[in-house]
């Protein structure tokens, strides 16, 4: 049963429909998706069922005693406030119960009076009446998971703290609804990762809007698609949306092809003149009427986004030859330190440390890692922007560099779409093709109207558009693209993807699309913290694969280890007493106890070989010069897994 309806809802911004009569209904354990294209009104809905936004038509119903929060992409947040009291505002009177109550306790430090025991008393008992106490417990833990420090204040954070805090505000509330639009932006992929399981865990309904096409597999259970103002409700996770989507799509396309067929004949009938007025078939002259107004009201599909990039000249075989580089950051202090800028006992922090590796023309090579942990400055000292502490940067010959990230501080809120883009030519050079502005403009979905509208009008999707479109405008054999996924809708990732994928020069990708690293790179470098840099072929999902099976090898590691130790150092009467009280249900033959003896070095020995083939495999010189090598070292690595499964089992079989 649904506890919230959405009937007949409409809304338009002048003649731009984003909401044509829609009706559908969250149930309680929903867990929904909402995606489309840039502007098709998704946040309007999203506002509309929590009230900020007033429909044109239709109705929004709510069962009786619902409660709904919403988180907006970029949240409202009192500045002074520390991230506890902002996470607080969001229990209503509970929180104002539990300030009174923590401020009595203060007042309590400086001596007891019986009015303040009595304020206090009252105020306990109020507390556990409305579950006030587990309330504040509650924000402790999701501060924890989230590993945010409650005491820093709202105005000193990231843009991603500020979303955290929000979010926890939101879940810390208790709702039967949240809706969440774009959860996921400025947040790593360890946020996010614990974001998903935070949806996963939460027991009321969730209505989010996000791009993240990996985050929405892992959440939701149903996917509606909001598209030319209408929706479509696919109960799907987005993997099996994709595979209904393109079946509809074909249909669709079978039944258009259809209908303009008959259309057609209709039209070639009626056009018999004379014939048609003799036979006075008024019935069939309305019918191709109603025809007429139906391929008129049919609504196409909108452009896509036309990416292309102009490659340039080949750079240089070696793009760079990084030996050695390494980069300390030593905090500044005190007055007197930022006036020297010298530091005395503060520790310096490594960012890079000592990182060697060599750069190949072709290479897409993504950066993996946690907010501020030196993603961005490894790229800055690659391009010369920044100077190692120690080791150094050698680039290779004829390197045309184009990097997003700049393009993005670069833009002039007061130009014109036009200007961003044109730098004052009325024509653009891409892949040999001359094109005029306009042309060029409409290929990344700007209509001739937005042509002089400001950068400051401008959403977040369409600064993203507008930004590639600049960065795609010139000739360039290295693409430095950090977070260029931000605010683009799953079509335009999709495209920019395949973009990529067949571009000839050199990529370098910071992201936290982990779906969109998978798709596009060949070689990853994942930042594990204190400076230290793992390099390993594929995506993130290679890096997954790579973590969760060197851990499995350090457990087993330890496991042996600890027999080998437990043999070696206890005693006799020990190794006998522990023997009796273990003692096998039958006796083992000699066989089996050479076997039993013999099994921690086999399992050891088959590690050790494990261990240096996965070393060896990180060399991504390898996958290039000598991939069928590489192949053979994954074959066995896969060989070595299933004799260590049985060696294991069959260990585990005689040892007890």
């Amino acid at each position: 049963m649904a506890i919230i309806t959405v009937d007949k809802a409409s809304l338009a911004f002048g003649h731009h429909i984003l909401l044509d009569k829609i009706s559908f209904g969250i149930e309680k354990f929903d867990k929904i998706g909402l995606i489309g294209r840039n502007g098709a009104g998704k946040s309007s809905l999203l506002k509309a069922i929590a009230n900020e936004v007033a429909l044109d038509d239709g109705r929004i119903y709510a069962a009786d005693g619902i409660k709904v929060v919403y988180v907006a992409q970029e949240p409202t947040l009192t500045p002074t406030n520390t991230i506890f009291e902002e996470v607080l505002s969001g229990l209503g009177e509970v929180k104002d119960s539990l300030t009174k109550y923590y401020a009595i306790l203060d007042e309590l430090d400086n001596g007891y009076t019986d009015e303040l025991l009595d304020q206090l008393h009252v105020l306990q008992e109020k507390l556990e009446q409305n579950n006030g106490f587990v309330a504040k417990n509650a924000i402790d833990k999701i501060l924890s998971e989230l590993k945010i420090d409650g005491n820093k204040i709202i105005s000193t954070l990231s843009g991603g703290l500020k979303k955290k805090v929000s979010i926890a505000r939101a879940i810390v509330a208790n709702p039967d609804v949240m809706l969440l639009d774009e959860p996921t932006n400025h947040l790593d992929i360890e946020a996010i990762t614990i974001l998903e399981q935070m949806i996963n865990n939460f027991k009321g309904a969730v209505f989010l809007i996000t791009h993240d096409r990996w985050f929405l597999d892992k959440t939701v259970n149903k996917i509606m698609e909001l598209d030319r103002g209408k929706l479509t409700v696919y109960p799907a996770s987005y993997k099996e949306y994709q595979v209904l989507k393109e079946e509809q799509l074909a249909q669709e396309s079978k039944i258009n092809r259809e209908f303009d067929k008959f259309l057609a004949e209709e039209e070639v009938w009626i056009r018999k003149g004379i014939q048609a007025r003799r036979t006075r078939n008024e019935g069939r002259v309305r019918r191709l009427q109603e025809l007429r107004e139906q391929r008129s009201d049919r609504r196409e599909q909108l452009g896509k986004v036309n990416f292309k990039v102009d490659s340039s000249n080949l750079s240089g075989k070696i793009v760079a030859e990084l030996n050695n580089i390494s980069l300390t950051f030593k905090p500044i202090e005190t007055v007197t330190e930022i006036a020297t800028q010298t530091t005395t006992t503060q520790q310096s922090t490594p960012i890079v440390k000592d990182f060697s590796t060599i750069i190949m023309r072709g290479d897409k090579i993504g950066l993996i890692g946690s907010n501020g942990i030196g993603k961005t400055t490894l790229l800055k000292m690659i391009l010369g922007e920044l100077t190692p502490t120690s080791g150094s940067v050698k680039l290779g010959t004829k390197l045309e560099i184009a990097y997003f990230d700049q393009l993005r501080e670069q833009l002039d809120e007061n130009k014109t779409v036009q200007d961003v883009v044109s730098q004052g030519e009325d024509y653009v050079e891409v892949n040999g093709r001359r094109l005029h502005i306009a042309t060029y403009l409409e290929e990344f979905l700007f209509a001739p109207a937005r042509f002089r509208s400001p950068i400051k009008s401008l959403s977040g999707g369409e600064r993203n558009r507008l930004l590639l479109a600049r960065l795609f405008s010139r000739p360039a054999n290295v693409l430095v693209l950090d977070e260029p996924t931000n605010d683009l809708d799953v079509e335009t990732l999709e495209l920019l993807e395949e973009l990529l994928i067949n571009y000839s020069g050199t990529v370098f990708l910071i992201s936290h699309d982990r779906a969109f690293l998978d798709n596009v790179v060949t070689e990853s470098w994942v930042f594990l913290g204190d400076g230290e840099i793992l390099e390993i072929a594929g995506g993130y999902s290679d890096w997954l694969n790579y973590r969760d099976h060197s851990s499995k090898i350090q457990d087993r590691s330890g496991a042996v280890k600890n027999v080998e130790v437990k043999k070696s150092e206890t005693n006799t009467s020990e190794v006998m007493a522990d023997m009796k009280s273990k003692s096998p249900k039958r006796k083992l033959s000699y066989k089996e106890t050479q076997e039993l003896e013999s099994l921690p070095k086999s399992i050891e020995s088959l590690e050790h070989e494990q261990a240096k083939l996965q070393e060896l495999l990180l060399d991504v010189n390898l996958y290039k010069n000598d991939p069928k090598l590489a192949q053979t070292y994954q074959a066995r690595i896969v060989a070595i897994e299933n004799e260590l499964s049985l060696k294991l089992s069959r260990w585990e079989e005689l040892g007890n």
